[in-house]
């Protein structure tokens, strides 16, 4: 593991806000530096990581070299973004910032995200690469956002004048729909790894546009052990996916047959129950019919069962009217007898002489004309209850008849009969 200490130099300049890479550019190379510092310091303990910034108003400082990955992390929040990069300034700053690291055991390297263009001459650029170069100070240089005004060229002649042993690294990164910080992973600059030192910018182009060629996206020379793992992760995968595929399909068609069978058969006995329904529909169609047509020809045999009903109807109903008459005719019968027999009792001169010519029979005699006077008045109150009396029949469907003389109604208190006496 290298012991190593590095400065990251951050474009915060007005180009950064244009949105050709997801979501800013600014926002993207602030994801791509929280990336490398949690390498850095992770790939060994006393790796130092510090930042600054190349626009605004100046060269700024957020954090000096650190290990402390809170405290690089919470110095990116809140960055204003404005003014032009000073490219040159800046790697000064950080070499300086270097040269006062605590641990002079430490490799020196410079990280600088370039995103806006550049306005100092090659010669300038070389110049301080040289002084890069003597001073044991490694340099690595992400290309992104604007290639023109030879921008690229004047990265690259930079890089030629700092590299010593392919210990420096330079990555073009187009626009693309891939993240910034996808793209750094499978370079060296993140690696940390001296291998394929050099512009890197086949590799990046490459990973930008659709993985970088490899399988995975990891370079199996950089990494053969991740690339098999991730291959037979894959086929295992693949195989897993196939397995389930082909048994959902089984068990699709077993239960599409399963239910075909259970929806044939339920077809079937619907079918029968109407087939049932229908044909008991039709024979009592079919006997109505035939009634119908038999009473309409005048079939006695078929007119006798509609008949009896009603016949039996219609005696009970004359049965009972003959009942009812019955009663009433002898209830006029008995008045007119009461009349009748009130008139002879109350004829005095007929009765006398019905009297007279009994023999041995006195009409003079008082007893005989008491016994005259009682039977008049008791006819006279004979008639008077009849004639306040009410007859109440209560003729029922059973063919019973119940018949009931009701009290005197109305005013009914007892009268004083008069006390009517034969004439002497």
């Amino acid at each position: 593991m290298v012991l190593e200490a590095t400065m990251i130099c951050i474009d915060n300049s007005e180009w950064t806000r244009n949105g050709d890479y997801s979501p800013t550019r600014f926002q993207a190379q602030a994801d791509a530096v929280n990336l490398i510092c949690g390498a850095k310091t992770q790939s060994n303990p006393e790796n130092t990581v510090g930042i600054l910034t190349m626009a605004g108003k100046g060269v700024r400082v957020l954090v000096t070299p650190t290990s402390d990955l809170g405290k690089i992390l919470a110095c990116m929040h809140g960055l204003e973004v404005g003014g032009e990069m000073n490219l040159a300034a800046g790697i000064q700053v950080a070499q300086l910032a270097l040269k006062h690291r605590q641990n002079k055991k430490q490799q020196q390297r410079i990280i600088v995200f370039a995103g806006s263009p550049v306005k100092y001459d090659k010669k300038v650029l070389e110049t301080i690469g040289k002084k890069l170069k003597k001073n044991s100070v490694a340099l690595d240089i992400v290309d992104f956002g604007e290639e023109g005004d030879e921008k690229p060229e004047k990265l690259e002649a930079l890089l030629a004048s700092v590299n010593n042993s392919d210990s420096s690294h330079i990555v073009h990164v187009p626009a693309g729909p891939n993240a910034l910080s996808d793209v750094l992973i499978s370079t060296p600059i993140f690696t940390g790894d001296g291998e394929g030192g050099g512009s890197g910018f086949a590799a990046a182009a490459a990973a930008a546009s659709g993985g970088g060629g490899y399988d995975f996206g990891v370079d199996p020379n950089l990494d053969p052990e991740l690339a098999l793992a991730l291959r037979v992760s894959m086929e295992e995968e693949r195989a897993r996916q196939e397995a389930a595929a082909k048994k959902t399909a089984d068990e699709a068609a077993k239960q599409g047959g399963e239910s075909s069978n259970s929806q044939d058969a339920t077809m079937s006995e619907n079918v029968a129950a109407d087939d049932v329904k229908g044909n008991d529909q039709m024979d009592e169609e079919t006997a109505l019919l035939q009634q119908a047509l038999s009473m309409s020809m005048g079939d006695p045999a078929s007119s006798h069962s509609g008949k009896s009903t009603g016949d039996v109807d219609m005696m009970d109903a004359s049965t009972d009217d003959q009942e009812l008459a019955m009663a009433l005719q002898m209830s006029v019968e008995e008045s007119a007898k009461d009349t009748e027999m009130n008139k002879v009792l109350g004829d005095q001169s007929f009765m006398s002489s019905i009297l007279a010519s009994l023999p041995g029979v006195d009409p003079n005699d008082p007893s005989v004309k008491d016994l005259l006077a009682s039977l008049q008045g008791q006819g006279e109150e004979l008639f008077w209850i009849r004639q306040n009396s009410g007859l109440n029949f209560d003729v029922v469907r059973n063919h019973k008849c119940r018949k009931d003389i009701a009290g005197v109604g109305g005013d009914q208190s007892p009268r004083t009969m008069p006390d009517r006496r034969l004439a002497s």
